[in-house]
């Protein structure tokens, strides 16, 4: 959001600006000073000379003779007793200043440099390679390739994989290659940033049977720097990927799922009041679902499936320090399908309302998200299809315990639609940990656990599904643009009535990104 309210917090941090001054003004006289001093010694050191030595001559000439009267009086010579004080002080401002310390630990030189300059010097190359600590290799980024006023961070990731699925007594497996590809195009404005990131997945069968699974995402997000306490976004995006087979709208026994096409917009604002912090966001989306093709060579047309949603949403917080403020939220929203009825001949367009208080949490690189609870329901135009209501629990968090150690925890509840006859959907509750390890400096572990529970109304003729998914990978970092990676991962899917099914896969690949 905006810029933080100042406290009083500040007054002390004047304080501090004050004496650091005074200090440095005390460093940067007293150097002076004593350098003066030291010249001034030197000064009448060589005076304490030349009249010694014209005392000496004096004396040596005219040791015999005596001073004429009243000379001495006007005389500028000194007497031997004066003249032997001052030698001794000559001597000792010599021999200071013949030291064998280096001038800059007895005037102070370097000291007076960086603190008169408002930009200190720059440090000469090999300096700056002494001074900077090393990266780590998993952690370091790319140089990337500037495109004019952006950076652009591709990727390509090639690995070869098995899988092997079971649904109930029947079991398929294969071997297919994959190819990741994705970017990051980040802009290099002194003001605003755009953000566009991609990716995307194709896999090719090299045996075996099952259906592949291609995917493709794009995002960007416009941030507007509007005023030092407002800031805007506009998004938009666009998500292709083919429907699970485990998914509830999913055909039974089709070869081929629909391939699901959203795309998504929107806008927000957030201002900072002080102590308070304000949002107002406004999000659209839309799906097409294209034919699914059956076994026996014919499509079924999934096309009253589409459908377009748009929800209006706000929030309120409450900074009771910059680490911690409470907030509530309220949304809005409104679904559309293309088609008035579907196939089975329900009205499936309806309205959705929501809100929820929570807390937003920011210690820095040790704890930062936010938990929120809250009520969500869902009406629809047809009356046969019964309303949705649940209450929710929501969290995001991302913690590390250690460093190296990153543990991201994502609780999300939603009401999703559904599609099949009679039916008005059900409440998806989903927990997903990651955890991240650095073995080594370039060596990197990820575990991911995960449980999603698809709970339907009562009096549904879909059961309860349980669906739990475990990963763990291995990155090797063999250099910045080179990682040879490894997958393994299970999913389980139970149902309280017919069959569970599951999935096993495994791959190795490499990662080439610049």
């Amino acid at each position: 959001m905006g810029q933080g309210k100042q406290t009083s917090s500040v007054t002390p941090l004047r304080a501090m600006s004050r004496a650091v001054s005074i200090t440095a003004i005390g460093l940067l006289l007293v150097p002076s000073a004593f350098a003066q001093q030291i010249t001034s010694q030197q000064q009448s050191a060589g005076t304490a000379n030349s009249r010694t030595t014209a005392t000496s001559a004096t004396q040596r000439s005219g040791a015999g003779n005596a001073a004429p009267d009243g000379g001495g009086a006007g005389d500028d010579t000194t007497t031997p007793a004066n003249t032997s004080a001052q030698a001794q002080d000559a001597d000792s401002a010599i021999a200071l200043t013949r030291s064998p310390l280096p001038d800059d630990e007895i005037t102070g030189s370097i000291l007076d440099e960086d603190m008169r300059r408002l930009n200190t010097r720059e440090p000469r190359l090999d300096e700056t390679q002494a001074r900077k600590v090393s990266e780590s290799v998993s952690t370091e980024q790319t140089p990337g390739i500037p495109l004019g006023s952006f950076v652009l961070r591709p990727s390509v990731t090639q690995t070869i994989n098995t899988e092997t699925t079971k649904d109930g007594g029947t079991k398929k497996s294969r071997g297919f290659l994959e190819t990741d590809m994705g970017a990051t195009l980040t802009s290099d404005w002194s003001r605003h940033q755009l953000t566009v990131t991609s990716e995307g997945a194709w896999q090719q069968n090299i045996s075996g049977e099952g259906e592949e699974q291609p995917s493709f995402k794009i995002d960007g997000d416009l941030r507007l720097d509007l005023t030092r306490d407002t800031v805007g976004h506009i998004t938009g995006g666009y998500n292709f990927y083919r429907e699970d087979t485990d998914d509830p709208d999913a055909i039974t026994n089709a070869d081929q799922q629909s391939d699901v096409q959203e795309f998504t917009g929107g806008a927000s604002i957030e201002h900072d009041f002080g102590i308070l912090r304000g949002t107002a966001a406004l999000a659209l989306s839309r799906s097409i679902y294209s034919d699914a093709e059956l076994s026996n060579g014919t499509t079924v047309s999934m096309s009253d499936r589409n459908e377009t949603t748009g929800t209006v949403r706000g929030r309120i917080g409450y900074e009771l320090s910059p680490a911690l403020i409470p907030f509530i939220e309220a949304s809005i929203g409104k679904t559309n399908y293309d088609e008035r009825t579907d196939s089975s001949g329900y009205r499936r367009s309806g309205d959705s309302y929501g809100g929820k208080g929570g807390v937003q949490v920011d210690m820095g690189e040790k704890l930062k998200g936010e938990v929120a609870v809250g009520y969500a329901t869902a009406d629809f135009d047809d009356s046969r299809l019964k309303s949705i209501d649940t209450a929710t629990l929501d969290a995001s968090l991302l913690w590390s315990p250690i460093r190296g150690t990153n543990v991201n925890l994502d609780l999300q509840t939603s009401i999703q639609p559904s599609t099949a006859a009679g039916e008005s959907g059900y409440v998806s509750h989903q927990l997903t940990t990651t955890v991240d390890h650095q073995l080594r400096d370039n060596l990197v572990t990820t575990v991911i656990g995960g449980v999603t529970l698809r709970d339907y109304p009562s009096g549904s003729t879909i059961s309860d599904e349980t669906v739990y998914t475990a990963s763990t990978g291995l990155i090797w970092n063999i250099n910045r643009y080179l990682d040879f990676t490894s997958t393994l991962g299970y999913e389980l899917t139970t149902r309280k009535e017919g069959d569970d099914s599951q999935q096993w896969r495994a791959g190795v690949g490499l990662k080439l990104k610049r």
